[in-house]
């Protein structure tokens, strides 16, 4: 179980910037400025490219880690991830605990095109119109932070804007939850969420166990080539690599060597 005064404060403290932001920019004007955007991309078919994929996340800094030490800009950083063979490029956009910006995730998105990943704790209606304004195609929901009725609610909303809902888990019981929203992606994170700790075996236990229709992401302790083909091996359509990535001083060729584990014939596809 979470911590709940460690939940409590990390959820109470996005709410109070979510107000800070809606006081800037009404609800009913952020909605509207979102469903004029543009068209997203297809995270589904990235999903479903041959072998297993790899989503890099840029991130400026994070709790375990500390300061990734970026020397490039965030453009430049998309690129080299891009170039580097990866199917989807996620970005740490909360600002409290990571240093994330919705603006960087707009920078990345502008570089390349390949479909953004909105990484954040998103807990309100609000923070999904307005990461739709900023070009986000996936969003992800963590079901242990929201009754079922919210649940279901916030992926409806969602995919009204056609975007996609990555529901991430942490136990089996969440992943029950996330299918009875009939989620059709759904993330397995191996870090808990109030305590910061790793359990590399979190998606060897989860993951085999969802249906074959629900695409599966194994996020969190992707280190090497043999993190990606042993996430491959229990099912995983793709994995989520952050400091793996962002600490290497070469961003394309750490990337390309994720991306190219993720083609080895030792990892099923669905294709």
């Amino acid at each position: 179980m979470h911590t709940a005064s460690t939940v409590d404060r990390i959820v109470s403290g996005v709410l109070a910037d979510v107000a800070k932001r809606e006081a800037q920019l009404p609800f009913k004007e952020v909605k509207a400025r979102s469903r004029d955007m543009g068209p997203t991309r297809d995270v589904r078919a990235a999903l479903l490219r041959p072998g297993c994929g790899v989503i890099v996340e840029i991130k400026r800094t994070s709790p375990v880690f500390g300061p990734t030490g970026l020397s490039l800009s965030i453009a430049d950083i998309a690129r080299d991830i891009e170039a580097g063979g990866a199917h989807l490029i996620a970005c740490q956009t909360e600002r409290l605990r990571f240093d994330g910006s919705l603006t960087d995730m707009f920078a990345a998105r502008e570089a390349v095109d390949l479909p953004m990943v909105c990484r954040d704790v998103i807990v309100d209606p609000y923070q999904i119109h307005e990461a739709r304004c900023y070009g986000a195609d996936m969003i992800p929901l963590q079901v242990g932070l929201m009754d079922q009725a919210r649940l279901e609610s916030l992926i409806d909303r969602i995919e009204s804007l056609g975007m996609v809902c990555m529901a991430e888990v942490r136990t089996p019981e969440e992943a029950d939850r996330a299918l009875q929203a009939h989620a059709s992606v759904i993330g397995v994170n191996s870090w808990t969420f109030d305590t910061n700790d790793l359990n590399r075996e979190m998606f060897a236990s989860i993951g085999p166990g969802l249906p074959t229709e629900v695409l599966r992401i194994s996020l969190g302790g992707v280190r090497n080539a043999r993190d990606v083909i042993g996430a491959a091996s229990n099912g995983a359509d793709a994995v989520l690599a952050a400091e793996s990535v962002m600490s290497q001083p070469d961003i394309k060729a750490a990337t390309m060597r994720l991306s190219a584990a993720g083609q080895h014939p030792a990892c099923p596809s669905r294709s």
